[in-house]
């Protein structure tokens, strides 16, 4: 059995691997001053730079859970993701409302994935 971590901090390494299956840590925009669509725009050019480093894309994602401080931005996160998720490629997927680190973000993501 091995684990492969990689960009491991203290508390946290922000890829895991396992088995062929990824795990991302959680992922937010990179600047939280945006509003939703940005935020999630930015947040999932994040996502798609680590399954790169990885070894895995969008297209091999399994789960996804995705936090939002306000359910009132639901649709416009959901405008983003459509775009974003490949057709006939969407992972399993919940999405909550949830208290964040930071009140100015708006959304996070936590992604599990194969490898190519």
């Amino acid at each position: 059995m091995t684990i492969e971590r990689q960009q491991v901090g203290q508390r946290m390494s922000r890829i895991v691997k396992h088995n062929g299956i990824i795990y991302l840590c959680g992922q937010v925009c990179k600047d939280a001053t945006k509003d939703i669509t940005e935020q999630t725009m930015t947040m999932l050019d994040k996502v798609d730079e680590l399954l790169l480093e990885a070894g895995s894309s969008r297209e091999h994602m399994l789960s996804a859970t995705i936090y939002l401080n306000t359910m009132a931005d639901f649709s416009a996160m959901n405008a983003v993701w459509d775009a974003w998720v490949p057709q006939g490629h969407a992972p399993a997927r919940a999405c909550v409302e949830a208290a964040m680190a930071r009140p100015e973000l708006l959304v996070e993501i936590s992604v599990v994935a194969v490898e190519r």
